[in-house]
């Protein structure tokens, strides 16, 4: 029986058709201190745009693949800004995808689901 169901699980892949989502409008709904909070960001080739709670910050993108991107805050207005972030589009769906972040370098992972909600 632990063969069948190890046999099963290695077969299953997650669908990642990451290039449709490089770009557009994308909207990312979270907790933050047990309050339901939602960002607003665009993003092209090598700019994102967030829109969070009456702020606007401005990244720049740098693509390592299809599927993953480093994100720096061009205008960072406290240490904690300064650090890259890594993504990671773990699946995709038809307008939405699973993504792991963490500051580049560090083994604290979070996950999220943005959706697409506009191409650019």
């Amino acid at each position: 029986m632990f063969f069948l169901v190890v046999l099963l699980s290695s077969c299953y892949s997650h669908d990642r058709d990451c290039k449709k989502f490089q770009t557009g409008t994308f909207v990312f709904e979270s907790y933050l201190n047990g309050e339901f909070v939602t960002t607003r960001f665009k993003r092209n080739d090598s700019i994102e745009i967030d829109y969070f709670q009456g702020k606007t910050d401005t990244s720049s993108v740098r693509w390592i693949n299809d599927c993953e991107y480093i994100l720096t805050n061009l205008n960072p207005t406290d240490p904690g800004e300064e650090k890259p972030i890594h993504i990671k589009i773990l699946s995709t769906d038809q307008d939405s995808y699973i993504f792991e972040f963490s500051e580049v370098g560090s083994p604290n992972k979070q996950q999220g689901t943005a959706k697409k909600v506009q191409d650019l």
